[in-house]
């Protein structure tokens, strides 16, 4: 089944339940990937892939995290409290993100393999786990952990 389709699923569900927390998430990403598909439409494409239906929701969650921080900033923890909630919905279909600890090891590891030793090496590193690991690292972690490998 289709990430899309999934989606849709799930926005049925909580429209019949009348979960006045969900559906209007649901409603926001069904509409991101409508206006996708048509902006698709004009480079050719017929209908939206899952990796795109997923950069898609990444975006959404960047967008909702910056506006956390404003809210956090200006104390307006309701508004801080329902973007919360909105990332919750949309994190829902995103693939599960690797702890901390798994990060790490696989960083390292990847050090290891390419025999990187300074940061000049940053790019060859990140293009490198983008390849393997590109649905499963939160790169704005990645990077940390990487800047703290190679200033050892």
């Amino acid at each position: 089944m289709s990430l899309k389709k999934k989606i849709n699923d799930r926005l049925n569900e909580s429209l019949k339940a009348k979960d006045k927390n969900t559906y209007p998430t649901l409603r926001l990403i069904v509409s991101a990937i409508k206006d996708a598909e048509i902006a698709g439409r004009s480079k050719g494409q017929s209908e939206i892939k899952d990796s795109d239906v997923i950069s898609l929701l990444k975006k959404m969650i960047k967008q909702r995290n910056e506006s956390c921080e404003v809210y956090k900033k200006a104390g307006r923890d309701e508004l801080l409290n329902s973007e919360k909630r909105e990332i919750e919905v949309i994190g829902e279909f995103l693939p599960k993100q690797l702890s901390e600890e798994e990060t790490q090891k696989i960083c390292e590891e990847t050090i290891k393999s390419l025999g990187s030793s300074s940061m000049k090496d940053m790019g060859k590193i990140m293009g490198a786990l983008k390849s393997k690991h590109a649905d499963s690292l939160d790169f704005s972690k990645v990077s940390v952990i990487l800047k703290g490998l190679l200033n050892k």
